[in-house]
């Protein structure tokens, strides 16, 4: 059975046809003459991913670009706005935290960091013979619950907002769009030669929203991130891809000592999602991490988590 034979068996309609004009671009990277593989991982989620670690927090030895590790960060976009994603392959450095922008041309670096500069020199650490690269898209504040998206946005394919050119966008479209643009690029170390890119794994950190408005959202979590970590697989080509996922935790900086009032549902419908998922692995240290506001973790919690991810996403593999 072919790949798009197998997606149409699973997701049919419009998801089905958003997912395989990516695939059709994949198949044509993944193609073309390389002189160089790069191993991709896709970071996702909401804001505990854009990342609010400062940069002049940052230890000496982090503070640099990461030596030989590529990322193409898509442009973050509300729903029911045209479909974006823009960004271009640039070395990894501090920056890619919340406020980073690209125009697709040149990037807007911010005063912030996420997980993406410890996760490469971590996996790097693991696997001295690859070449790492980065695809980051996510969006602050953006659930998979269509009933949760509020003002920041919805990962659930088939949530409709907007109008015009924007009319029916969501963030899962803009994804897309992100991918679409990574794997177009034919050399993304601009040394002349093309080079291929190679879909590794996906970290996911994202639940907090689904926690936040009713039980019955938050129950609906374990099948909602399941359908959502599939198409996501179905987009980058590997049934199989593995998945590793950060629990979400709570700061207790609210008026009744709990910030998302639901939260211990989908902390356990994360870990059942796991449980079902032979290739998925949790992170589970951020109920150890501080906080810089009630909603997102320190300086020292990125840095710690970037390095737990990739620990976990190696040892599912």
């Amino acid at each position: 059975m072919t790949f798009g034979s197998r997606l149409s068996r699973q997701f049919r309609g419009a998801t089905a046809v958003r997912v395989l004009a990516v695939a059709a671009i994949w198949m044509l990277t993944a193609s073309r003459a390389h002189a160089t593989d790069y191993h991709v991982y896709y970071l996702g989620g909401q804001s505990n991913m854009d990342g609010y670690g400062r940069v002049n927090e940052l230890p000496d030895e982090l503070a640099g670009p990461v030596d030989d590790v590529w990322i193409f960060h898509g442009n973050t976009s509300p729903d029911g706005t045209p479909v974006d994603g823009k960004g271009t392959w640039a070395p990894l450095r501090p920056g890619h935290g919340v406020g980073f922008e690209s125009d697709g041309t040149e990037n807007d670096y911010s005063d912030r960091f996420g997980v993406e500069l410890t996760f490469a020199r971590r996996m790097k650490q693991l696997h001295p013979d690859r070449r790492i690269a980065i695809i980051k898209y996510s969006r602050g504040g953006t659930s998979i619950h269509e009933a949760a998206a509020g003002q920041f946005g919805c990962w659930e394919p088939d949530f409709n907002s907007g109008s015009g050119a924007g009319a029916g966008v969501n963030q899962y479209d803009h994804f897309l769009a992100t991918l679409r643009h990574a794997f177009a690029a034919r050399d993304i170390d601009g040394d002349g030669s093309g080079d291929r890119l190679i879909p590794a794994g996906i970290v996911w950190m994202q639940g907090e929203s689904d926690a936040a408005y009713s039980e019955e959202i938050a129950s609906a979590y374990e099948a909602n991130l399941k359908r959502l970590m599939d198409l996501v697989r179905a987009a980058l080509r590997a049934d199989d891809l593995p998945v590793v996922i950060g629990r979400i935790s709570d700061s207790g900086q609210d008026d009744d000592g709990q910030v998302w009032d639901h939260g211990d549902v989908v902390r356990d419908a994360q870990a059942a999602f796991v449980e079902q998922d032979v290739r998925a692995a949790i992170v589970t240290s951020t109920d150890d991490y501080n906080y810089s506001d009630k909603w997102h973790y320190d300086s020292a919690g990125y840095i710690d988590l970037g390095r737990r991810f990739a620990e976990a996403l190696d040892a599912v593999n």
